[in-house]
């Protein structure tokens, strides 16, 4: 697996917050994305929208519930049509499975579609170490290759580059002059990867969806290397997720109106391929060989986790992260691992161990624009929650998110507020306070004297460094309870 830093997020975000660059690219792209998203959703009425989502996520609650019978229905069509179906527990198993495909067919240069879960399993060192050539194909993740980085982006992996930054990776990298126009940079690669399309004895693809009554693979892009990738070498091996599995091609045909529009705001992409099995008698073109791998790697976890279990319905759009006001902030590497945004901080702690990523469900205001732009609606704050108080309150002191002194200062003032006259007591002091400050030569408080903006002492001073404080109401909800509505003496001033 790729080295796991889930457990420096607070670090990574204030690095990624002070990086204009970085910054600049969030602001266009993620916001574009999702400009594209609404406008394709308009196109079609939010009613029909609605529906939709609602068909899919059907699809996929029956499927996750039913997962083993369309697994072993998989297998079945996949066998049948000429394939080979592998199932990995983890990703030194499934790496290990590729491996041997790999040794044992002499296999010398690879090709690879994009593919989220051969980053999550962290597939291509194990390749290299064996000798094998790897290229990425799709553009975006070529890049990140060449760079030597991850994906910050289910979609977009290099959206954290600005053109100038892939035009001096390119003359780095490939010998060419400095060229920052786009399309002569796009044609470079072409041409370049070109070369490696036609050399290679093993594509590997991922795959957006896996149908069960057919054992196909789908793969939905907008460019054709992916359809390189899967025909022109002699072995095709598909890697993904064992909750890709649906049912039936006209469960896909809903998918097929959703993910697009989600994803990039397209009715529907350049290319869907369906990969089903090797290249028969009577075909053109095709691999020799088709196997299809399955991973599991922490998945029967989410599975077995009734609050948690809603997850696997994620198609891998993005929506969420597009929409997300913490990754706009702070994007996708921040989050130290290979999925970002609000469905990564789900996810990420139940597949590289939750003491490793206590921290990513904090990475939420609970602001529910995920949910909401969710095509399947998945509803991630509730599952942010179930995963903060599973931090919280775990007896394993491995997995708590907040500090002894933190935890002290909790009950402290679960103990304040459930104490009407304490808590009389504490209000009166702080308004003692406040008067007191002004009077005092460097005051905290705004001029409006309605926000404290850096406070004096801890614990209040640490909440202030980013945060606004309100300052104590001149009465109290009690108070106002008791001269008005009651029906006693009102304060007219």
């Amino acid at each position: 697996m790729p080295e796991i830093k889930t457990q420096d997020f607070s670090a990574a975000s204030v690095k990624a917050m002070l990086n204009p660059q970085l910054q600049r690219a969030l602001n266009r792209v993620g916001s574009g994305f999702d400009v594209a998203r609404l406008s394709a959703i308009e196109e079609v009425t939010p009613e029909v929208w609605d529906r939709w989502r609602q068909e899919a996520r059907d699809i996929k609650v029956h499927t996750i519930e039913h997962l083993d019978y369309y697994l072993d229905l998989l297998h079945t069509n996949v066998t049948a049509a000429g394939g080979h179906l592998h199932f990995a527990k983890d990703a030194d198993q499934a790496n290990e499975i590729v491996a041997h495909i790999a040794r044992t067919r002499n296999v010398k240069v690879a090709t690879k579609s994009k593919s989220m879960v051969s980053e999550e399993l962290g597939l291509n060192p194990v390749l290299e170490s064996m000798g094998v050539d790897v290229y990425e194909t799709d553009l975006g993740e070529y890049i990140i290759q060449l760079a030597d980085e991850t994906p910050s982006h289910l979609v977009a992996p290099a959206l954290h580059k600005s053109k100038e930054d892939v035009a001096e990776l390119f003359t780095e990298k490939l010998g060419i002059p400095y060229d920052d126009d786009i399309y002569h940079m796009a044609a470079t690669a072409r041409t370049v990867l070109r070369d490696k399309f036609m050399e290679a004895d093993l594509g590997i693809s991922g795959a957006n969806f896996v149908v069960a009554e057919t054992g196909s693979l789908v793969i939905i892009t907008n460019e054709g290397n992916g359809r390189l990738c899967t025909s022109a070498p002699r072995i095709h091996i598909g890697i993904t997720g064992m909750e890709k599995v649906i049912p039936s091609m006209q469960d896909l045909s809903v998918f097929l109106r959703l993910l697009p529009r989600s994803a990039t705001g397209q009715r529907i992409t350049s290319y869907v391929s369906i990969i089903t099995g090797p290249r028969r008698d009577d075909d053109e073109d095709g691999p020799e060989e088709f196997h299809l791998v399955l991973v599991d790697n922490g998945r029967s976890r989410l599975l077995a986790d009734p609050a948690l279990r809603e997850s696997l319905y994620c198609i891998r759009c993005g929506a969420c992260l597009n929409i997300c006001p913490v990754y706009q902030r702070v994007g996708g590497h921040a989050y130290g691992w290979v999925y970002p945004g609000p469905i990564g901080a789900v996810v990420s702690p139940m597949l590289v161990g939750l003491p490793k990523a206590k921290e990513l469900p904090q990475a939420s205001s609970l602001c529910g624009a995920c949910r909401e732009a969710c095509p399947i609606k998945i509803d991630i704050p509730r599952m942010l929650l179930d995963l903060r108080k599973k931090t919280a309150e775990s007896p394993d002191k491995s997995q708590r998110s907040a500090p002894q002194i933190e935890r002290t200062m909790a009950r402290l003032y679960a103990g304040l507020m459930s104490r009407p006259r304490l808590l009389r007591v504490a209000v009166g002091f702080g308004r003692f306070l406040q008067k007191l400050e002004r009077v005092m030569p460097f005051s905290p408080l705004t001029k409006d004297r309605k926000w404290i903006r850096n406070a004096p002492l801890p614990p209040l001073s640490k909440w202030t460094r980013s945060r606004d404080l309100p300052t104590l109401p001149k009465q109290t909800f009690h108070e106002i309870w008791e001269k008005e509505l009651s029906g006693g003496p009102r304060d007219r001033s």
